[in-house]
């Protein structure tokens, strides 16, 4: 034991004139024996000094293959439920199995009976979009019928890895919307091309670094490509556009908004080139001129909606051109916003040009008068709805006027923030009429009074839905004079001069009829217009009382009726409606299906907490 005490750790441990190597030469109890230059290590599962030392062993793993054997490995499994389980392990192998093409397989998917290509849909948003999840997809998707829709939106995590993964493992995909990605560019848009060949939307929204190399990759390789929707790219202009046009002959629908590189020669191309194919189109917000809109007045032969927005170097000319240009026979709906070059000769000339036209929006349009509204009604004699916002040029003789020019195909007339409207001084002809119109909508025109609706009550004795918002000058006897035997909804929103004996009066002749009843913000409205209400209403499914005048007395009048079958109630702002009304309501909920409590501050928290309870099936507002 004394050659144990003495040693230096340089010489080696075993006895003089010994083999090491032979199993009968270790050192007794409580002895090391250390092999020539290598220490050996004490296993921590053997605390005493009489456990044997052994050797470390090295863990064998798959992980240790290179990439491209793993790569091999993948791509040789039988079908994509093999790979689905492999990618995820671990995001490395997520990647890898990601990354093989679909010409790469070495053996193709087969698909069941059962099998719907292309049938599932995916949406991420914010945090929740990520490259790693779009990966998860791709893979996740691959054996139950395949990715056909995918909306990506609002994240700074996707890059074009993820869009990688999608082009390489989704090849049914028809349907492609991205929205505010600032990590995507070309590279990925590059990759849904190669690998998405049946593309049929695209929706690039606010995508800054996707420029006309991606769009036209898109062009090139998705012939099938019918929906473009082009929002606030500014790197996509004329050259991307053109290749759509030159290589998509499918092309249907086609918006595009705030591109500033977006010039006439790309709407020119696509007009030009899809004359028998596109059928709606949307310019908002670009930097074209009077040659874009004389282009789609000559090819727009099949073009049936058409939206104009935003088009500020566009003038009269432009409008006017696009009139005679005879091309916008099958126009049915046109929209006209914020343009300046909207005038009444180019608006006379647009509804000339349009003889199929059957829905008309002008909006924001400052310098139309009555008689390019009158002129346009005229010469468009298929119009069946009309609508004006912020038109203030426009005043009542131009809203009369263009009633009694539209013939008896017009059914539905709206104005909405139009300032030039005034009180009628003088009346209409007694042979006046507009026996078509069924549809009345008047929205915060403050100088629409009581004689414009005396005269309304004359000349279209037909309406069936009125709509009458925010008019505060009209009195008790000009909502009279609207009564009529069939309407079906009523909106008096905002009117501070209704009053309880203008709802009796139409509870008493439309009961059988009105399904729809807003009173929101009328003051005046007490529990004499529910009375009458639950007396009369037979088929009354939506009543608004927000802000209202009313009581327990009237919900519980509402609720004794064995004819009322309310499905939606609003009594939001209603101060005097209390706890009392709970038996009340609780009747009520048999059919209702919304409930609106809102600012009710008579109501406890504990009566709303039971109602919840109770109407499970009636979603409840408080």
């Amino acid at each position: 034991m004394s050659q144990i005490y003495s040693f230096s750790g340089e010489s080696e441990f075993y006895r003089r004139g010994s083999n090491p190597k032979e199993a009968n030469i270790f050192l007794s109890l409580g002895d090391c024996y250390y092999p020539p230059c290598k220490r050996s290590r004490v296993v921590a599962a053997a605390p005493s000094l009489f456990s044997a030392f052994e050797e470390e062993e090295k863990p064998v793993s798959i992980d240790l293959l290179p990439d491209e054997c793993l790569f091999e490995i993948f791509r040789r499994l039988p079908g994509p439920q093999e790979r689905t389980a492999c990618a995820f392990v671990s995001k490395h192998w997520l990647t890898l199995v990601t990354s093989i093409r679909q010409s790469e397989l070495d053996v193709a998917d087969s698909k069941t009976e059962d099998d719907c290509e292309g049938c599932l849909s995916r949406s991420l948003d914010g945090k929740k979009a990520t490259d790693v999840r779009l990966a998860a997809i791709a893979v996740g998707t691959a054996g139950r019928g395949g990715l056909g829709k995918l909306s990506v939106r609002g994240s700074d995590k996707v890059s074009d890895l993820g869009l990688r993964s999608i082009g390489r493992s989704c090849p049914s995909l028809g349907s492609l919307s991205l929205c505010n990605l600032s990590a995507v560019t070309d590279i990925g848009l590059l990759e849904i091309a190669e690998g998405c060949p049946q593309l049929e939307k695209l929706d690039l929204s606010r995508c800054p670094a996707i420029t006309d190399k991606g769009l036209v990759a898109i062009a090139k390789s998705c012939p099938n490509l019918s929906e473009l929707t082009l929002e606030a790219c500014s790197r996509i202009g004329d050259e991307g556009l053109q290749a759509v046009a030159r290589s998509c002959s499918k092309l249907r629908s086609v918006s595009i908004k705030n591109c500033p590189l977006v010039r006439d020669q790309g709407v020119a191309a696509l007009l030009s080139n899809t004359t028998c194919s596109l059928t709606k189109l949307k310019l908002q917000m670009l930097n074209v001129t009077d040659v874009s809109l004389a282009v789609v007045g000559h090819y727009g032969l099949s073009v049936t909606e058409l939206v104009l927005a935003g088009l500020s170097h566009v003038t009269e000319k432009g409008f006017w051109v696009m009139g005679n240009g005879i091309g916008l026979q099958k126009l049915n709906s046109l929209t006209i916003t914020a343009c300046q070059g909207v005038t009444d000769a180019g608006l006379e000339s647009v509804g000339k040009g349009c003889p199929n036209m059957k829905k008309a929006l002008i909006s924001k349009s400052p310098l139309l008068s009555d008689n390019g509204l009158v002129s346009f009604a005229k010469g468009s004699l298929s119009l069946e709805s009309i609508q004006l916002e912020e038109c203030h040029r426009v005043t009542q003789f131009g809203f009369f006027g263009s009633l009694l020019n539209c013939g008896a195909k017009l059914k539905a007339f709206s104005m909405v923030n139009c300032l030039g409207i005034r009180d009628l001084a003088t009346g209409l002809p007694a042979s006046s009429h507009c026996s078509g119109l069924r549809s009345l909508s008047v929205r915060n025109c403050p100088g629409f009074g009581d004689a414009n609706l005396a005269a309304l009550g004359k000349l279209c004795p037909q309406l069936e839905d009125i709509e009458l918002c925010g008019l505060k000058g009209i009195t008790e006897s000009g909502f009279l004079h609207l009564l009529q035997n069939s309407l079906v909804k009523v909106n008096f929103s905002g009117c501070s001069g209704l009053t309880d004996r203008v709802v009796s009066a139409i509870s008493a002749r439309n009961g059988l009829t009105l399904e729809v009843l807003n009173m929101d913000g009328c003051s005046k409205i007490s529990d004499a217009s529910l009375v009458s209400i639950a007396a009369n209403c037979q088929i009354l499914s939506d009543l608004d009382l927000s802000k209202c005048s009313v009581s327990d007395f009237g919900i519980q009048a509402l609720a004794s009726s064995d004819k009322l079958k309310l499905q939606i109630l609003s009594m939001a702002g209603c101060a005097m409606v209390t706890d009392k009304s709970l038996p009340s309501i609780v009747k009520l909920g048999s059919t209702l299906l919304g409930l609106n409590l809102q600012q009710c501050r008579s109501v406890s928290c504990s009566t709303v907490d039971f109602l919840v309870e109770r109407l499970y099936k009636c979603d409840i507002l408080s």
